[in-house]
């Protein structure tokens, strides 16, 4: 059974702050759907009408493109643990790059990452919870340090020349380059 909210309550913020991955859909017309998994210590709930995240550079920049052309967005959360219980959050959603005015305020809620090119902000219109009884129990391990490890160890210059190439989805939609490497801490 799925009920529905219109802002986050406290039980929602507590299990969001319990789970160590999110999923992030995203689509705009004629283009491909969106679906990528997030780690990390990397989301935060703003208010109980507005969430972010902290999204490191990857394979593409699919989630900025599509928030460009129709700034549609759900975040999934899954408890794979105890109790079961799935929670989507429905929104409009942009990118905040680092060269925006907006950036100061906004990273202040985050240690940054390396790699780190942007965060996207969510404006709630919706939650979603419903059971997640279909959903397997299973057990966080670690993070992989893979990406983390990768963006520390790039030469600033390089990975900024590659991210500045970066200005179409994988569908050619037009997306925003970040004008800075971020190290993180």
């Amino acid at each position: 059974m799925a009920d529905f909210f219109e802002a986050l309550e406290d039980k929602h913020v507590e299990m969001i702050g319990k789970q160590p991955v999110f999923f992030v859909a995203t689509a705009a017309e004629d283009a491909r759907i969106n679906l990528s998994p997030k780690g990390y210590d990397a989301f935060r709930v703003i208010s109980p009408t507005q969430v972010a995240y902290l999204d490191l550079g990857g394979s593409g920049n699919e989630t900025h493109a599509h928030l460009v052309a129709d700034g549609r967005i759900t975040i999934m959360f899954c408890n794979f643990q105890q109790p079961a219980l799935i929670l989507r959050i429905y929104g409009q959603g942009r990118a905040v790059l680092p060269q925006d005015a907006e950036w100061d305020d906004l990273v202040s809620h985050f240690k940054l990452l390396p790699g780190t090119r942007q965060i996207f902000v969510i404006d709630v219109e919706s939650v979603q919870t419903s059971c997640g009884w279909g959903v397997p129990f299973m057990e966080y391990q670690e993070e992989r340090q893979t990406l983390k490890k990768a963006h520390a160890q790039s030469n600033p210059d390089e990975w900024a020349a590659k991210h500045a190439l970066r200005i179409s989805s994988i569908d050619g939609l037009p997306t925003r380059a970040t004008d800075r490497f971020i190290a993180g801490e």
